[in-house]
């Protein structure tokens, strides 16, 4: 019987309240519903952070505020974004019209005292709301992230869209010594639409990524829209972890908008058909090599 780390990811930088009322943005409102979904299961929290407007921002200091929230809250593993979103405070206008995603800013979602976050190592297009986004990650900016997260004492999540993103800087960051094994790698399938270079899902691009693995990675899969269900599902029949929530899914089923909770209580009721067991906050330290809290 296996042990299923669920992460929950509540609220991304990019969905609004417009698309979802029940998408929590602000400290109190996300600490809330992290805390409705680690009763259901969820062993990580992959947190956003948004500013009183609602847009997008990597500010450490609300970073901070919901951290603290949650950890009063219950002993769930903090993972704080250092990708951002697609608005707010990630935006920098460039001359040619396009955005460009601020760098600087994004380094701020380490300095909230998190135990993980979340590592980009790619450069790619968002495409949101009308917009050309640049989100720029040169193999040196991947450095400079990557040493941040060692100097804090932060395991790195690798999140991946494609093939490429786990062959070229991931795996040189790895073998260069910035992470320890195990390597926690989320893999990222159905945001073709919305980024350039983003894969779709489907049964077999899932199992040729997870063959392109490192040597000693576990992974994570999280889908987005409708391919949240299946990609998960599959997911843990190949013995892998799970991540879900209104970042990557407003709906519960066509039609009908989600709530984090229900969409962890799901996945957790799915695992345990399957034979397995979600992981506690504290087997998902031990499987991650993390510190007790």
């Amino acid at each position: 019987m296996a042990k299923v780390i669920v992460t929950v990811a509540p609220t991304g930088g990019m969905a609004s309240k417009a698309q979802n009322p029940n998408l929590p943005t602000q400290p109190q409102e996300i600490a809330e519903s992290v805390h409705k979904s680690w009763k259901e299961g969820a062993a990580i929290a992959a947190l956003h952070a948004r500013r009183p407007d609602d847009e997008a921002t990597c500010n450490d200091g609300i970073y901070r505020d919901i951290n603290r929230r949650i950890r009063e809250r219950c002993d769930i593993i903090l993972n704080n974004s250092t990708g951002g979103g697609s608005s707010g405070d990630m935006l920098v206008p460039r001359p040619d019209g396009l955005f460009e995603s601020s760098f600087e800013e994004r380094l701020k979602g380490c300095e909230a005292g998190a135990e993980m976050a979340t590592f980009d190592g790619m450069t790619f297009a968002d495409v949101h709301g009308g917009r050309e986004i640049l989100v720029v990650t040169t193999p040196s900016r991947c450095e400079a992230l990557a040493k941040r997260m060692q100097e804090r004492g932060i395991k790195p999540e690798w999140e991946v869209f494609g093939p490429q993103h786990i062959l070229q800087d991931v795996t040189r960051l790895i073998e260069k010594g910035y992470d320890k094994p195990p390597y926690y790698i989320n893999m990222v399938l159905g945001a073709d639409k919305g980024f350039q270079g983003a894969m779709p899902y489907s049964h077999d691009i899932l199992a040729a990524m997870i063959r392109m693995l490192p040597p000693q990675s576990i992974f994570c899969v999280s889908g987005i829209g409708p391919a949240q269900l299946p990609a998960t599902t599959q997911a843990i029949l190949l013995g892998g972890h799970v991540r879900v929530g209104l970042e990557d899914n407003n709906y519960y089923s066509r039609g009908q908008l989600a709530t984090n909770e229900q969409l962890v209580a799901r996945t957790v009721r799915i695992i345990k058909e399957l034979n397995h067991e979600p992981a506690s906050p504290a087997e998902a330290r031990e499987i991650l090599g993390l510190k007790a809290v």
